[in-house]
């Protein structure tokens, strides 16, 4: 079976598992994990049905590992599992362990979940795909399967360009991440080579350095970064085209997404699943989202000062003046409340 980890008795509390899918053999489906908190479950949710909405030929089994689930939500998977014909597993984890890793204001440790994915695959699959689930599908992604990995633990984008990599190289003093650094929205993975090279292992060591923990800025990435800067065979642009949706506060900007464009990767505070967020670029979301059990679920509030400031930001920008006004005071009724 190869080594864990994280081991899945330990790690996994409860699987609730709707598989309304055609085929009788899991081995043969893609496997698709997302590793959430309940911030990120709208999103996750919606960004299975894009590629469910895309791909209608195409055999899957989704794994959602999440720390806790609402019944509401829990009837949405289902429903979606049998109006789709599709298989989906929820894994309820237990984040003992992971506590004490550090975390930022946007990421909670469920960022880290993607090495208990890692892990828990050991053993049952060759290659699984994980999406961060601000991750919309905007295509086939049938050539993205057919992707060989050879002897590389993962395939994935590069982050910006080569000017981004030295910084990223000396920041966290690698030299070698000057030749290609990755974003982790969108990982394939080689099962058995992630196993072979012990990542999860490597990566928690790496965690409880503070010499380490002191150098990163994207956490789990850099991390990533540092552990398989020669293991990864970089893929195209394609399967993780970025896009900040505060590109829309900007005079002008261009919008990478493109008729090739598979996967379109939502980055930045400014989610498509905000109401500040209704702008042309964010419609492969909403279409998504109508053809989802999730179609009656109101876009999100600001809820902290964060958000509320690019809110108020957004709505002038759409004109929106009175409502800018409103939050820009729910801003700094946010900051004084702490």
């Amino acid at each position: 079976m190869g080594y864990q980890y994280f081991n899945t008795e330990e790690m996994i509390k409860d699987t609730i598992t709707f598989d309304e899918s055609n085929t009788s053999s899991k081995q043969e489906s893609f496997h698709i994990a997302y590793g959430i908190d309940k911030n990120f479950l709208f999103g996750c949710g919606v960004s299975i049905a894009s590629i469910l909405l895309h791909n209608r030929e195409m055999d899957f089994v989704f794994h959602v590992f999440i720390d806790e689930l609402s019944p509401d939500d829990i009837t949405r998977f289902s429903r979606m599992a049998a109006s789709c014909k599709t298989c989906i597993n929820i894994h309820i984890v237990n984040c003992d362990r992971l506590r004490a890793l550090p975390t930022t204001k946007n990421w909670s440790i469920a960022m880290y979940f993607r090495f208990i994915i890692g892990d828990y695959f050991i053993g049952s699959q060759d290659v699984i795909l994980y999406l961060d689930a601000d991750i919309i599908c905007h295509g086939d992604i049938r050539t993205l399967t057919h992707i060989a990995l050879d002897n590389n633990v993962i395939g994935a984008v590069p982050e910006r360009d080569k000017s981004w990599w030295a910084l990223r190289a000396k920041s966290l003093q690698c030299p070698a991440i000057g030749k290609g650094y990755f974003n982790s929205g969108m990982l394939l993975v080689n099962i058995a080579a992630w196993a072979a090279e012990h990542v999860s292992g490597k990566a928690m060591e790496m965690l409880s350095d503070k010499n380490i923990t002191g150098m990163l800025s994207y956490m789990d990435q850099d991390i990533l970064n540092l552990i398989l800067h020669d293991k990864v065979k970089f893929v195209d642009a394609i399967y993780n085209t970025q896009f900040s949706l505060n590109y829309e506060l900007k005079k002008s900007f261009v919008n990478p997404v493109s008729k090739s464009t598979v996967f379109i990767h939502y980055v930045g505070p400014t989610k498509p699943w905000h109401y500040w967020s209704q702008y042309d670029s964010a419609t492969p979301f909403l279409v998504a989202q109508k053809n989802s059990p999730w179609s009656d679920t109101p876009l999100m509030k600001p809820n902290n000062s964060n958000y509320a400031r690019y809110c108020a930001k957004h709505n002038f920008k759409q004109g929106k003046t009175l409502a800018g006004l409103v939050n820009y005071l729910l801003y700094f009724y946010f900051k004084i409340k702490g």
